[in-house]
């Protein structure tokens, strides 16, 4: 019992003489440990809001969707109500919004939906299906019906912004530091693509020549949509930094979609014209001299108006960007000359940020933010032109032999085009098969030949129904197909280059 006691008292001892440092220390330190215990209680009072969320009431992310889904609604019944004098809104616009809620859901489920192991299938993908599914489900198809003016509108507006997103986002340096390459790989493939379909629609589908230049040129492009976000990824990773290869294929894509453009428009003015080929070669170079120097000309008036001193800056040049653009591709198109507002656009987009050394990213955020409007409904509406009761089995198997024919040709001219620029025999075969996403352009310009068939040159229509054909069998093939090689194929054929 005695030495238990003491023992005790022994431990006792110890306690108390290791307390009062410690109290000392704690006294000395009483205004850090105030600081901790304010940023620890300010972090929890911080995020207590992040995980005190609900689902009823909704709110976060959740919030959000809902109050822009209601505000669009109502902004859409009020427009619809004001210009239909009182009545109740127009089917054209319903079916416009259903299009692009059904659109819209699709695509971000698609963009959920990860298998393991898979990088993640693009958006668009399920924007083409939707509109697909409304077309040809048999109770939805009833109660949807959009006129082919409201969807031409719609077309020539996603047109607009796609010309503009390409002008905008031509990198100057990096032109100049890749030139050669760049220049090879914009223009190559896609000539290449266009000639070869030419010529292998022109025995398989028994399409006239000029129909088979249309062709190549709606299939020949590269989609930014599906190659830009991946090859971003990639660079953000570190995946062939070295050599420039992501910088490489982002600015030659835009090139590339402007060549594609401006061949379709050229053989639409020759397709659809009445005279003799000598006219029609004079009347679309007369539509390439018109679109250039008005583009450049006020090009060059966007360089000074409105001035750097101004507020709201980006959104006076958007505004007046989107304004000029907007209306030269519509009344161009409307008085037959289909190549002159594509090209005023490009141009002007072009010069026009030149000079803008500040608030261009600016710009280019509202520019993105119209097209994410009009990129469900554009990818929609190009779903809804294909019907399954239209489509023949044949005719499917012979359009995606066409398709796949020309794609390996074009895939061969882009191995061999970079085979002199210095990149290893992985970093070609990552080149040429990164290079073959169809998307954005080919939503575009599928269903303008068929538009135009329908009001001027009916006899023309199953061509142009062909094309369209071709055009949708191209996005829902490639797109997804090009996103997963790009996304499997660079981390394993690219060198990775570490910053640090």
């Amino acid at each position: 019992m005695d030495t238990t006691e003491l023992e005790n008292e022994h431990l006792e001892d110890k306690n108390i003489q290791s307390s009062i440092p410690s109290q000392f220390l704690k006294d000395d330190n009483t205004g850090e440990d105030k600081e901790i215990k304010e940023i620890v209680f300010s972090e929890k009072e911080e995020t207590k809001p992040q995980v005190a969320e609900s689902v009823c009431p909704p709110q976060g992310r959740l919030n959000n969707y809902i109050t822009n889904g209601v505000l669009l609604v109502m902004i859409w019944f009020a427009i619809s109500s004001i210009s239909s004098h009182g009545q109740y809104p127009d089917e054209n616009s319903f079916g416009l919004l259903i299009v692009f809620f059904c659109s819209l859901i699709a695509g971000k489920l698609m963009e959920v939906s990860k298998i393991s192991s898979m990088p993640p299938l693009p958006p668009l993908l399920g924007m083409l299906l939707a509109g697909f599914t409304i077309r040809n489900a048999p109770y939805i198809s009833e109660h949807v019906h959009i006129s082919s003016e409201w969807s031409s509108t719609v077309r020539n507006i996603a047109l607009t912004l796609i010309l503009i997103k390409a002008g905008l986002g031509l990198d100057i340096q990096a032109l100049k530091r890749l030139k050669n390459v760049c220049l090879r790989l914009s223009f190559g493939p896609c000539l290449m693509e266009a000639c070869s379909t030419a010529v292998i629609s022109h025995f398989l589908l028994n399409f006239p020549w000029q129909w088979g230049f249309l062709l190549g040129f709606v299939i020949g492009a590269v989609s930014p949509a599906v190659v830009v976000p991946s090859m971003l990824k990639l660079q953000e990773e570190g995946y062939g930094v070295e050599k420039g290869i992501p910088t490489l294929l982002m600015a030659a894509s835009s090139v590339d979609d402007i060549l594609a453009i401006t061949g379709f428009s050229i053989s639409m003015s020759i397709v659809f014209s009445t005279g003799g080929i000598l006219h029609d070669l004079l009347t679309s170079f007369r539509d390439v001299i018109i679109g250039v120097l008005l583009g450049t000309f006020l090009g060059i008036f966007l360089q000074y108006f409105p001035s750097e001193d101004q507020t709201n800056l980006p959104m006076k040049r958007a505004c007046l960007i989107l304004s000029l653009c907007i209306s030269a591709v519509i009344v161009s198109n409307s008085i037959g000359m289909h190549g002159a507002g594509g090209l005023f656009t490009l141009m002007l987009t072009f010069i026009g940020g030149m000079n803008w050394t500040t608030n261009k990213i600016g710009v280019q955020k509202i520019i993105t933010f119209a097209w994410d409007i009009f990129q469900p409904l554009l990818f929609g509406l190009v779903g809804m032109e294909v019907s399954v009761a239209a489509l023949k089995s044949d005719a499917i198997g012979i359009s995606i032999a066409c398709m796949s024919l020309a794609l390996l040709v074009r895939i061969s001219c882009t191995f061999f085009l970079v085979s002199f620029a210095g990149f290893n025999f992985k970093e070609k075969i990552f080149i040429a098969l990164s290079w073959i996403p169809k998307a954005t352009v080919q939503a575009v310009l599928g269903p303008l030949a068929l538009e135009t068939a329908r009001v001027s040159s009916p006899h023309l229509e199953p061509y142009a129904k062909d094309v369209m054909t071709i055009a949708f069998l191209a996005i829902l093939i490639t797109a997804p197909n090009g996103a997963l090689l790009i996304n499997i194929l660079g981390p394993r054929l690219l060198a990775r280059h570490d910053p640090n």
